[in-house]
């Protein structure tokens, strides 16, 4: 590809990046209610999902969810259910960290995976990123060209975008926890991750 067509991906993706959502509200948390390192963890977790979606969209399996109005509802509702049980369990861990006799939440088949397999999995389940690789990628392609490998470099750009602003977040936000680390403060801002995941995963699932 022409490097004008990557800067250009990379100008109309940055605002969409900056956009707090999922992924930087999952950051947040992991940082909060761990340390840096489960934050860069969920960061590169998130960038990998992007993968996912560049190839169901190089091999034509994002058009096909889009264009049916049941795989799309399901994939809202999968990906809606997903962020409100992290925000559910997020919520009760700030309950745990009070109370070490309160019941722990069940946990996802993926969970020890940590940051990073909740990460991963919330951009793979989130509708927005599959939208931008039907909508927004097809305007930087060249049709005389081979599609694969040119989604390939506008996938490898996006991940570069979103590493670079959720590994900002996370230095941003260890440097807030290291200024203000006392109980009362990562039950606050856990509870207050737990609530954004939920009107996030509640948004999600009822999106028009």
């Amino acid at each position: 590809m022409q490097w004008p067509q990557v800067l250009g991906f990379v100008a109309a993706v940055t605002p969409l990046t900056l956009i707090p959502g999922t992924s930087f509200t999952l950051v947040t948390q992991q940082v909060i209610a761990g340390s840096r390192s489960d934050g860069v963890r969920a960061a590169c977790g998130s960038a990998c999902g992007l993968l996912v979606h560049a190839t169901c969209a190089a091999v034509g399996l994002s058009a096909l969810v889009m264009s049916s109005a049941r795989a799309l509802t399901a994939v809202k509702l999968l990906g809606g259910i997903y962020v409100i049980w992290l925000g559910v369990t997020t919520w009760r861990s700030a309950r745990r960290s009070v109370d070490p006799t309160a019941a722990r939440p069940w946990r996802l088949p993926w969970a020890p995976l940590g940051g990073f397999g909740q990460g991963l999995w919330s951009n793979v389940l989130n509708p927005k990123a599959a939208s931008v690789y039907l909508t927004l990628v097809p305007q930087f392609l060249t049709s005389s060209r081979p599609v694969a490998p040119q989604i390939a470099t506008l996938a490898a750009a996006h991940m570069a975008v979103v590493l670079v602003w959720l590994l900002f977040w996370t230095s941003v936000v260890a440097a807030a926890r290291t200024t203000m680390d006392t109980p009362r403060f990562r039950r606050g801002m856990s509870r207050l991750a737990g609530a954004v995941l939920i009107a996030l995963g509640i948004r999600t699932a009822t999106a028009a």
